[in-house]
């Protein structure tokens, strides 16, 4: 059993790291110029990947942009995988803003604000 997991977590550091070289490098949509690809979840039977992606902006509209420009590029990144991933079948893929990072943000201003009352 614990090949089968090993296994799911190299696909899933594999998606992780091509998926940012496809971003860096094919896909020259604008949109998707400042995201961040911060993880992956891959199910256990290799079908479904859940990629988790971070921008450095906090506005909604930024992120709905972001969003879009990664809806539309899917297919070419899946077909991009496909090409380099040694499997028999290519993951279908989806984007999800990481919301571990703007819980980071928040927890700094909190941290930050109860500086500013000690003082």
């Amino acid at each position: 059993m614990p090949s089968k997991q090993y296994r799911v977590d190299r696909l899933a550091q594999e998606i992780q790291k091509d998926v940012d070289e496809i971003l860096l490098k094919r896909v020259r949509d604008p949109r998707v110029q400042n995201v961040t690809i911060t993880g992956v979840d891959v199910t256990g039977d290799l079908q479904q990947a859940t990629i988790y992606y971070s921008i450095l902006s906090d506005l909604a509209s930024d992120a709905e942009k972001a969003q879009a420009g990664l809806d539309k590029a899917t297919g070419l990144i899946r077909s991009e995988l496909g090409a380099r991933l040694n499997i028999f079948k290519t993951p279908e893929i989806k984007f999800v803003r990481d919301p571990s990072v703007a819980y980071g943000s928040r927890i700094d201003q909190l941290i930050n604000d109860l500086h500013k009352k000690e003082k």
